[in-house]
C-alpha cells in the first residue's frame, strides 16, 4: 500500500489535471501466511489478482516489489516503468544481537526466502534458521515475542515503512546478495495501452532499470524462482554494469557464483552471460535436483 499511495503522489506531481484513485487489494500471497512461497506458487501470487483487475479494466496499472515479479510475464502484459532503487541490501534486525556474527550457536534467525537462508547456512552454519512469514510489523511482532534471536528483512521495506530505527546493522552485497529487483519498484500495465506507457515514463529510472534488466534476464535464463535459492545484483561501475549472481543448495553447502561486467545499453546480454556461467559451473544440477 505504501507503494502504491508513493506512486500516485507522484502521478499526481506530474498531472494534477488527473484523478489518481487506489484500488486496495489483499492478494493470495498476503492471505497465506503459515507456509513459506517456495511450497505455495512462489512470487506470482503477489500478482496475479492485480493482472486480473489490469486485464478486466478494473484498473490501469499495478505497482510491485519488482522481486516479486515473475521473470517472464503473461501475454498481453507489460513492464511500463521501473522507478530508482531504494537500499537494495538485507537487513540484520534483533532486539539482543548487533549482528549475525554476534549470535551465539543455536540461534533461531527467521527468514521467508531461500536465498537468504543458503547465504547464511553457508557462513554460519551454528544458526537455526526458521521460517518467517507476514507483513513487516507481524514479523517484527514475533521477534519481539521471542520467538527469534534476530530476523532477515529487506532494508528497502523498513525504510519506507519509517522503521529505519529496527535495523541493527545492513548486510553488504558481499555477505548476502539481493533479490533480483529487491528494492526497486515496477509499475505493469496491458501491453496494448500505449497511452500509458507516454504517461508512466517520467517515472522510469534509466539507470535503476538497466540494472534490473541485466538481474532479470541472468534469473530466467536459470528459471529462477521462489523455489531456487539465488540472488542476482547489478549496479553501476565505471561508467558501465557490475553484476554478480550465485545459485546454491538450500543448505548453502554448495554455492556457486559468478560475475562480469557490461554495458548499460545492454543489460539482457550481461544477464545472459552471468547465466551462462553460472550453468557452465553446475547450476543446472541445482535447480533440477531442487524442482522435483
Amino acid at each position: 500500500m505504501w507503494q502504491a499511495k508513493y506512486i500516485q503522489a507522484r502521478l499526481r506531481e506530474l498531472y494534477p489535471q488527473t484523478e489518481v484513485e487506489i484500488l486496495g487489494m489483499t492478494t493470495q500471497g498476503d492471505r497465506i501466511l503459515d507456509v513459506t512461497l517456495n511450497k505455495i506458487g512462489g512470487k506470482g501470487l503477489f500478482v496475479k489478482e492485480l493482472e486480473a483487475a489490469l486485464e478486466e479494466g478494473r484498473a490501469d496499472i499495478a505497482v510491485h516489489s519488482m522481486k516479486d515479479v515473475p521473470m517472464v510475464l503473461p501475454e498481453g502484459f507489460a513492464l511500463a516503468a521501473i522507478g530508482q532503487r531504494e537500499d537494495p541490501r538485507d537487513a540484520f534486525v534483533s532486539n539482543n544481537f548487533a549482528s549475525l556474527a554476534d549470535l551465539p550457536a543455536g540461534a533461531v534467525v527467521g527468514t521467508s526466502s531461500l536465498r537468504r537462508e543458503c547465504q547464511i547456512r553457508a557462513r554460519f552454519p551454528h544458526l537455526k534458521v526458521e521460517p518467517l512469514r507476514g507483513n513487516v510489523q507481524t514479523r517484527l511482532r514475533k521477534l519481539d515475542e521471542g520467538q527469534y534471536a534476530a530476523i532477515i528483512l529487506a532494508a528497502a521495506g523498513l525504510r519506507r515503512l519509517e522503521l529505519t530505527d529496527r535495523i541493527r546493522s545492513l548486510l553488504s552485497a558481499e555477505d548476502s546478495l539481493p533479490a533480483v529487483g529487491q528494492g526497486a519498484l515496477g509499475i505493469e500495465i496491458r501491453a496494448d495501452r500505449a497511452d500509458l506507457f507516454a504517461c508512466l515514463a517520467p517515472l522510469n529510472d534509466p539507470a535503476t532499470a538497466a540494472c534490473v534488466r541485466a538481474e532479470r534476464e541472468m534469473s530466467r535464463r536459470l528459471n529462477g524462482s521462489c523455489q531456487v535459492p539465488l540472488g542476482g545484483f547489478a549496479e553501476l561501475q565505471d561508467g558501465g554494469l557490475r553484476l554478480r549472481g550465485f545459485v546454491a543448495t538450500p543448505d548453502g553447502q554448495k554455492l556457486i557464483s559468478a560475475e562480469h561486467r557490461g554495458s548499460t545499453d545492454t543489460p539482457e546480454a550481461l544477464g545472459a552471460q552471468v547465466a551462462q556461467d553460472l550453468l557452465a559451473q553446475g547450476a543446472s544440477a541445482i535447480i533440477s535436483a531442487l524442482d522435483h
